[in-house]
């Protein structure tokens, strides 16, 4: 290791503590009760609420994932990806985050997600809080293997070490770290990560462009790469026997004829702001807010960060082809663009407070998923289901042995490191909009909405999201949109359809339904 990594390295580990500060300074308050530990006593002020939110929801993927795509194939796929991310910020802060927060204290005071569901329907057999459940330990399990392919990528190719054992430790700091402070030390962690990602991404995006030659030079590079700087066009790289991109005798990478990128393709990739509706790391974000009017500003913090980091993030990607055009030559080396620009630019000490950019955004949701993931086995399937009367420290004890388990699913997922960080990200995204954004949007606005309609709607939206990803999508042509948006729609006629062809919900949820309405 030379001395530039070792200076990197070292301004990394002081990020690293000071996180782990922030776990023990909330360890003794989450540790009070398991409403501390999960939801951390529905005390967030607006500020920790929208960044904190907004950090745990973009992940690594953001500083990996979407440059990569960018700097790939161009912006088309990438900005439509943005775009439709910018929106669904947006309507969800809009629409649901009032209305869940009210309607979460109404329904018994719910703290998680499965809480909700089982309590706005009054159920006595726990099935919806079952499936939600299990549903989110199968997607966030995924979730957290993206996370720790972030960790392995991003550490081995800093310090050329080897790719499972940078993972490894990594996913073993994550886990310390949830161990410790659990909702509150997250919340307010994923508040300072999320400074420090829009700084470093706006950073390396200034300096990255002044070094390829200032934002005309970045264009018309961009625009001599075919399909490259289009919004309905994609390039296509030629790959040669060796699976890597082939490079001209001038040194300049080639690219076959571009792609179309038709309306199909858009509203397929729109469609990822749908997501936000069953984002159980964001919705819980709602939920744990100190006052329901304090959320006007949360959606306009969470919404001017979204704009800047999102569009930084894909220039970053066009930027680093102008500047670096054969640095990366697969698919998933290209996730590694906003590293490699951050190594070249900057002094080795500021290089790595950016890359502590990476480890921010990874943190920041890997703990957000483990968190969610325990509180659904010890809050809602043993205590909820297996073992009503359990004490609150059992309930604890069993989240710690959760947490365990899932980062093992998610280090054995994370084990391939030529995994695409984007592609693994996509289909848990789906998974989860699919699964919950539907019910979500009819538990708080149709009162018509039935228990049966709930289950079928739950059921048949994420079983659509495996069943068109592995059956439908290779089928190309207009079967090879993104799974989520035909999940999604189908969801919602299920629900529709259930819902009507069996009785509407007692007097005592439709009362329920119009308190919510009216609460403070």
């Amino acid at each position: 290791m030379d001395g530039n990594s070792i200076q990197i390295l070292v301004a990394m580990i002081c990020y690293m503590a000071a996180v782990i500060c922030i776990g023990l300074i909330f360890a003794k308050r989450a540790n009070q009760s398991s409403e501390n530990y999960f939801i951390g006593g529905r005390s967030l002020g607006p500020w920790i609420a929208a960044m904190s939110a907004e950090a745990s929801d973009m992940s690594g993927w953001l500083l990996m994932g979407l440059p990569g795509l960018a700097y790939w194939c161009g912006i088309a796929d990438a900005a439509w990806t943005a775009i439709g991310l910018a929106l669904g910020t947006y309507f969800n802060w809009l629409l649901v985050a009032k209305r869940l927060r009210r309607y979460s204290y109404v329904a018994n005071n719910s703290i998680t997600l499965p809480d909700f569901f089982s309590n706005r329907f009054k159920e006595k057999k726990k099935v919806l809080m079952l499936i939600s459940s299990l549903f989110i330990l199968v997607f966030f399990a995924v979730y957290a293997g993206s996370c720790f392919v972030t960790c392995g990528k991003l550490f081995s190719s800093l310090f050329n070490a080897d790719y499972h054992v940078m993972m490894i430790i990594g996913a073993l700091f994550v886990l310390a770290y949830t161990f410790l402070g659990g909702f509150l030390a997250e919340s307010a962690s994923d508040f300072m990560q999320a400074i420090v990602m829009i700084f470093a991404l706006v950073v390396v995006l200034v300096l990255g462009t002044l070094n390829a030659g200032g934002l005309n030079a970045v264009i018309d590079n961009a625009q001599n790469i075919p399909g490259f700087w289009s919004f309905f066009a994609t390039a296509s790289p030629e790959i040669g026997a060796d699976g890597m991109q082939v490079v001209s005798s001038a040194g300049q990478p080639v690219f076959g004829a571009e792609d179309a990128y038709g309306i199909l393709s858009v509203l397929s990739t729109v469609s990822w702001g749908l997501g936000y509706f069953g984002m159980p790391q964001v919705l819980l974000r709602f939920i744990a807010i100190r006052k329901a009017d304090e959320l006007t500003k949360s959606r306009r913090i969470a919404t001017v960060w979204v704009l800047i980091s999102l569009g930084a993030a894909v220039m970053i990607g066009v930027v680093g082809r102008a500047m670096m055009p054969t640095a990366h030559l697969t698919a998933s080396s290209a996730e590694n663009i906003f590293s490699s620009m951050a190594s070249v630019l900057m002094h080795p000490l500021l290089a790595g407070i950016v890359m502590a950019g990476i480890l921010a955004a990874t943190i920041s949701s890997s703990d957000s998923y483990l968190l969610i993931a325990a509180s659904s086995l010890s809050k809602n399937i043993y205590q909820g289901i297996l073992r009503r009367n359990a004490s609150d420290k059992q309930v604890m004890r069993v989240s710690r042995i959760t947490l365990l388990a899932v980062a093992l699913v998610g280090m054995l997922i994370a084990l391939d490191e030529n995994s695409i960080i984007f592609n693994i990200v996509s289909f848990a995204w789906a998974g989860f909009g699919a699964t919950f954004g539907p019910i979500m949007l009819f538990s708080l606005f149709w009162k018509r909405t039935t228990r049966a309609g709930a289950i079928a709607g739950m059921v048949s939206g994420g079983a659509m999201v495996f069943i068109w990803n592995l059956l439908i999508k290779p089928l190309g042509g207009v079967f090879g949109i993104y799974e989520l948006l035909p999940a999604f729609l189908f969801s919602c006629i299920v629900i529709i359809v259930v819902s009507l062809l069996t009785p509407k919900p007692s007097d005592e949820v439709q009362a329920e339904f119009e308190a919510a309405k009216q609460a403070d």
